[in-house]
């Protein structure tokens, strides 16, 4: 029981030592891109690339909320195409899986996010550089020191602590925290637009009936 409770202690810790900053600012890109019909594009290895279609899955249907008709995220996790990413890896080889699926989809102003705990994976690498040369958002999460990822994303999400199960621990805890931010945000807005059309249906309900009545 005390090394479960350890642990959590050493989780708590990690996540106490992330600047909210940067996070604050993710949410601030990924808003963005959401108004402006931006794509989103997040990819990793092992566990960052569950975290990645974790994240996908969360952004893109769990702010829905169960309702079909408000805005949507444009988000693809790069890590879920298994036959192309293996014809890409078997090809041309593995690093650059990423990388060129980024060439045959953004555009301009869209945002890449790479996951790597050590923040030196090739294939993210090269994705973040091609980002970064064509105008696309970068952004890193990363552990460790933060390896070059955390040199060359143009805004990094940083946990500094040597251990790669407790990085992706705290990466799994901050998308879930960004997708209950917006989950209640994008609803919270669908439901100050159906008041105003409730009230706006409303008056002109009412203004039928006075046409009815002076007829």
């Amino acid at each position: 029981m005390e090394m479960i409770t350890e642990y959590f202690n050493r989780v708590y810790a990690a996540c106490n030592s992330v600047q909210v900053g940067d996070n604050i600012k993710l949410i601030q890109i990924l808003e963005h891109a959401y108004h402006n019909n931006k794509h989103i594009f997040i990819f990793g290895n092992g566990g960052s690339g569950a975290t990645a279609s974790h994240f996908c899955e969360d952004l893109g249907k769990g702010t829905l909320n169960g309702k079909k008709d408000i805005k949507r995220f444009k988000i693809i996790s790069l890590t879920d195409n298994t036959p192309y990413i293996l014809a890409w890896a078997n090809d041309e080889g593995y690093e650059i899986i990423f990388e060129q699926q980024l060439r045959n989809l953004a555009d301009p102003g869209d945002v890449a996010i790479g996951i790597s705990g050590s923040g030196n994976s090739p294939n993210i690498i090269k994705a973040i550089d091609y980002a970064n040369k064509n105008s696309i958002i970068t952004v890193g999460m990363t552990g460790f020191d933060g390896g070059k990822l955390k040199k060359m994303a143009k805004h990094v999400v940083h946990i500094p602590i040597n251990d790669m199960g407790i990085t992706e621990c705290v990466h799994s805890i901050i998308t879930h925290y960004i997708s209950d931010y917006f989950r209640e945000k994008i609803n919270r807005e669908a439901r100050d637009i159906d008041k105003v059309v409730s009230v706006f249906d409303d008056e002109v309900e009412k203004h039928r009936m006075v046409e009815k009545i002076n007829l």
